[in-house]
């Protein structure tokens, strides 16, 4: 058995990016969704697992040479929390699963690192989720022993629901860095995030 695995979840339509697919949107010369997958593999013994739909060859084609697996959701359309579903049934078996949103583009290597060092200090057996007060972030940190417990509800699988339901189940980790908050949704979100790095360079 492994002890880290990732599922980078990049099926989604980008419905408010209009034509673009933000994934493939180059960030500092890479494009997202391989800086995302690469900042898992590198934390990562596990193979990553990267759960494919809208424009799955595109997304495969940009992540040539990187150590993943690819499992295809092919009712991408209906929403994450089939990926989700997709990806824990793919993914091989860790003692903790990461679940990352493949458009997190701060998110790196230590980002990564430090979430993972404060579930394996807190009590390994809940889900560890990112919070700066009211705002919850991503990635989010499966134990082994709760996967089994977000694919038990067939009508609304995941971990939405079921770390709303079972707050017992979940530790909250309070912190303030951009990396576990910053996700681009619109083509105002890129334009204002590559403002930024332009006034940074």
């Amino acid at each position: 058995m492994y002890d880290t695995a990732a599922i980078v979840l990049a099926a989604g339509l980008s419905r408010r990016m209009g034509s673009v697919n933000k994934l493939l949107v180059e960030i500092n010369g890479t494009p997202m969704i391989r800086a995302t997958v690469s900042a898992c593999v590198a934390v990562c013994d596990a193979p990553v697992t990267v759960v494919t739909g809208h424009q799955a060859s595109d997304i495969e084609q940009a992540l040539d040479e990187v150590n993943v697996r690819f499992v295809h959701n092919p009712d991408y359309v209906s929403g994450q929390a089939g990926s989700v579903v997709a990806g824990l049934n793919a993914a091989p078996e860790a003692t903790t699963t990461l679940i990352v949103l493949g458009d997190q583009p701060l998110l790196d290597r230590a980002a990564l690192e430090r979430l993972l060092e404060v579930h394996r200090a807190s009590d390994r057996i809940r889900i560890t989720i990112p919070v700066n007060g009211v705002d919850r972030g991503n990635p989010l940190v499966i134990p082994l022993a709760l996967k089994p417990a977000l694919l038990a509800d067939k009508t609304n699988p995941g971990c939405r629901k079921f770390t709303r339901d079972n707050p017992d189940k979940v530790h909250r980790v309070e912190c303030q860095d951009p990396a576990y908050f910053t996700d681009l949704d619109t083509l105002e979100d890129l334009k204002s995030f590559q403002a930024g790095l332009a006034r940074l360079t």
